[in-house]
């Protein structure tokens, strides 16, 4: 029976690892219990009275509660392996009595000083296989925080691309390019450079899911509210004489297309064409689509 609940510790040591392995090194995998974690809690921030605000702070109370979800499980599943085994297999400080000292708050105690690489030594391990656990839940702990420290290192950059284009959405739509500047050079750079940072968002959402969750905020670093705007774009340069025009229009369409297929396959599933995804988005993320101009006070 000792052994069982040992086991059952190990159990939840692996499956806390494998989360953090599916989110950080292996994210374009669908599933894991970080991305269920910050899907539930973003779901919440949208039935909740004051959504606008509460949508700002979903993701990062998500990212919050996704590393105590982490640290928990690692903490309380060494708990459990140490258990079975305290007081008889693990030395005591002087003052400290033993036979006071081998319930699960001690277990939890010991797994907080060894994760936390405190090592206050004055409850150590003495079974030779103790004393080799012990330091690879030091290293899993120190693994832990670098972890967590990539995962935010990672994460804020993509946001920073996302709003980035939103802006450059806001600023073209704010000028609004008329067919005859589309149909030059200079629109086809424009399509174009729109066409390459679509699908730079396109990737950052397939590899770095959990930053769909993060709301965008005002209105002009929105992509949710602006990305509409590039389809427009597109629409109304496929019928250029510019050849490099029509082209660069084809190629922003496809782009938005696969950022829809994103957006629909891990977010959204409406099943609906790339303009009813744009517009499920925008609903997501409490947002009606783009203003135009003169709508802006």
């Amino acid at each position: 029976m000792d052994w069982l609940v040992s086991l059952l510790g190990a159990g939840l040591v692996m499956l806390a690892l494998r989360d953090v392995f599916h989110t950080l090194w292996h994210p374009t995998r669908h599933g894991g219990l970080s991305r269920h974690v910050m899907a539930a809690l973003w779901g919440l921030s949208q039935r909740l009275p004051l959504r606008r605000q509460t949508a700002g702070l979903a993701g990062p109370l998500a990212m919050v509660a996704v590393v105590a979800m982490w640290a928990g499980t690692v903490i309380v599943g060494w708990a459990l392996i140490y258990w079975p085994h305290v007081p008889d297999a693990f030395s005591f400080a002087a003052g400290l009595e033993p036979t006071q000292h081998g319930g699960p708050v001690d277990s939890l105690y010991v797994s907080l000083v060894t994760v936390s690489t405190l090592g206050l030594g004055d409850i150590a391990p003495t079974e030779a296989w103790l004393r080799i656990v012990a330091p690879l839940e030091a290293l899993v702990g120190f693994a832990l925080l670098t972890a967590t420290v990539s995962w935010i290192l990672e994460i804020y950059p993509a946001l920073t691309r996302r709003r980035a284009l939103a802006l450059r959405l806001s600023q073209l739509q704010r000028n609004d390019p008329s067919a005859a500047q589309l149909d030059s050079g200079l629109g086809a750079a424009i399509l174009d450079g729109l066409a390459a940072h679509v699908a730079g968002i396109s990737v950052d959402l397939f590899q770095y899911a959990e930053s769909y969750y993060f709301h965008e905020g005002h209105d002009r670093t929105s992509l949710a509210a602006s990305i509409p705007y590039a389809a427009e774009l597109a629409e109304r340069a496929h019928g250029a004489r510019n050849a490099e025009v029509r082209l660069a229009a084809a190629l922003l369409t496809t782009a938005l297309g696969d950022l829809a297929a994103v957006l629909d396959e891990r977010f959204l599933h409406s099943g609906g064409t790339t303009r009813d995804v744009f517009r499920a988005y925008a609903a997501d993320h409490g947002r009606t689509g783009p203003r135009r101009r003169g709508a802006e006070g």
